[in-house]
Order: structure tokens, then sequence, then C-alpha cells
């Protein structure tokens, strides 16, 4: 199993449950629409108001379940950085091939963009026959 196989099943999938946690310890989970690099950066948007946003300018470090309808899962763990206008143009052509609806929503009050670097991977197999456990460290 290497970058490029996690890469691919990352890709067949929309939806991952992103959770943070506050800086008082409050967990939050929160359902996002992503799109992935090939490095295994996850791009998602948000908005200002939503419980999400102040804490992960607070506390950047979140962890994801990718991969939730088959036996196959990927469980990521890395920092989440809010784009500038600098990074937007790589990492919103990622988004927008994944979810071309997305430039509509760049006019949305207080969307912003986030760009989550991975620290740790697990590619989980449990189908019968599957590839078991895979991990990777960043």
């Amino acid at each position: 199993m290497d970058l490029s196989e996690i890469y691919a099943f990352v890709r067949t999938e929309r939806l991952a449950v992103l959770s943070t946690s506050a800086v008082d310890g409050q967990p939050e989970s929160a359902l996002v629409g992503f799109a992935a690099s090939p490095g295994l950066e996850i791009v998602f948007d948000t908005v200002k108001s939503s419980r999400k946003y102040p804490i992960l300018k607070s506390n950047p470090r979140v962890a994801l379940v990718i991969g939730c309808s088959t036996e196959i899962t990927v469980q990521y763990e890395g920092i989440a950085e809010e784009l500038d206008d600098a990074e937007d143009g790589k990492y919103l052509q990622i988004y927008y091939a994944v979810y071309p609806d997305g430039r509509a929503r760049r006019s949305w009050p207080g969307i912003v963009y986030f760009v989550v670097r991975p620290t740790w991977v697990r590619y989980c197999d449990y189908n019968p026959g599957g590839r078991g456990l895979e991990e990777i460290r960043f």
C-alpha cells in the first residue's frame, strides 16, 4: 500500500466526518464535503458562522473519517489551515473539480476554505480478503 493507492480510494469519496476539539476540550464533529490532492491534503469549505470555524482557528488539529459506505475507511489526522488568497488557486481548483457548484458558493457571505495537511493516515480494509491495516506518518 502506498500513498497513490490511498489517494485512489479517497478520490472515490465525497464526504467525511471532521472532528475537532475546542481549547476547553469540548468535541465537535461535522459532515463535510471534501476534495483531496495527490499528497492527501484535504480541502473543504465552511462559513464563519459555523461551530467548527472558531474551533479550527483556535485549535487546528483535526481528525477525519473518510468512507463509511463499505468496509474500507481512511482514518486521518492533520493540521487545518484557512486558505489565504495566495493559496486559493491551487486548492480551489482541486475542490472545484469535485464540487463545480462550489464556484457559486464563493459569493456566500462568510465562506472560507481550509486545507488539512496530513500527519497520520490509516487505511483500513475489513472486506474478506482485504488488505487489513496500513499506516503512514507524514
